[in-house]
């Protein structure tokens, strides 16, 4: 196909928004050229856009999109035109990382940090096409809602974290923070088969938890470590997954656990970073595990991509609101709304 170049939104510093055209990378024989059909906007992304995170500029954005195979490489056999995929992290299968199977470590990527060639930072999903390494892409089965499978990375990147958290079936995992990663979170966990709990102390996002079926604690009006205790006749928690950033949310996650065993996933950031206000004796005796969390590796996207095809978990809760291309400075500016789900800007 004869398409060489893009419209592309671009941040060139704060609140500085605008729509440009771009030269289309060429298609290489391991890459795909993709109409991207919509892109979420990222926790990071409107944080750059409203300055409370930085980036290098001008910043070409978004990594969260799904659209239609236009086009494929001569080396490329999995995909065909016509095929719908969700982008993931690509990565260097010869990579060491790679071989040890911790792709979303491979050093060899580029990240938003690192100049292309035209002088723009990062990689571009809030654009009308995209050219895209045949590895960082995933099949997603034909009438997925291309909003729903722009989810791909965050779920993959829960998927990575309860891997971690070794999540089994029947156990008791609570969820503290009721946002976009909390649900996705709890969606999965539940699916792994867990009784889950998501602590929350906002109504909207509370009621957001229960439409999605999950058993909820209102934060705001009980105690939440009592509240576990109470539900599981004592006992506590066997996980807790730390989805928000916040001091008392942290010290509540090790009140929670149960006497033994317990383990805590540090899921969400935060700036300033809350402190474990914990000794280490009390770590050593109680035998529990701490455990960070970040990005994903291409086992986590697979299974992620496979939640989506299944149709089995509804993930259009989390899906706030949707705008047009051209309306792409109104989407980031109703995704910086405190409280707000993902935001979709719809390509078309």
């Amino acid at each position: 196909m004869d398409i060489k170049t893009t419209k592309t939104a671009v941040l060139r510093g704060k609140e500085q928004l605008t729509i440009e055209d771009r030269a289309l990378p060429e298609l290489t024989p391991d890459s795909v050229l993709v109409k991207i059909k919509a892109c979420n906007i990222c926790t990071s992304e409107y944080g750059v856009y409203n300055g409370s995170r930085t980036r290098p500029y001008p910043l070409v954005f978004g990594h969260e999109w799904a659209g239609e195979v236009l086009e494929t490489g001569s080396n490329v056999d999995e995909l065909q035109p016509g095929d719908m995929v969700a982008c993931g992290y690509e990565f260097d299968p010869a990579s060491p990382e790679s071989l040890e199977g911790r792709t979303g470590e491979c050093r060899r990527i580029k990240t938003a940090n690192d100049p292309n060639p035209d002088g723009y930072f990062g990689n571009a999903g809030f654009a009308e096409y995209a050219v895209k390494s045949k590895v960082g892409l995933y099949r997603i089965v034909p009438g997925v809602d291309p909003a729903v499978a722009g989810l791909l990375e965050p779920i993959a990147s829960a998927v990575f974290g309860l891997r971690k958290l070794r999540v089994q079936r029947g156990e008791t995992v609570v969820v503290i923070g009721g946002g976009t990663m909390g649900i996705l979170n709890a969606l999965m966990a539940r699916e792994y088969g867990a009784r889950v709990l998501v602590s929350e102390l906002l109504p909207k996002k509370l009621k957001t938890a229960q439409d999605c079926g999950l058993e909820t604690i209102d934060a705001a009006a009980k105690d939440p470590v009592g509240e576990v205790m109470r539900r599981t006749g004592g006992k506590g928690a066997d996980a807790v997954i730390l989805a928000v950033g916040a001091q008392s949310a942290t010290d509540q996650s090790f009140e929670m656990l149960k006497p033994k065993r317990g383990r805590v996933l540090l899921f969400a950031a935060s700036y300033p970073s809350p402190k474990i206000n914990l000794d280490v004796n009390t770590i050593h005796y109680r035998k529990i595990d701490i455990m960070g969390t970040f990005g994903a590796d291409h086992r986590d996207f697979q299974a992620a991509a496979d939640a989506i095809n299944s149709g089995k978990i509804d993930f259009t809760p989390v899906i706030e609101a949707r705008y047009p291309f051209e309306r792409m400075e109104d989407a980031m500016k109703a995704a910086c709304v405190p409280g707000a789900y993902r935001v979709c800007v719809e390509m078309g």
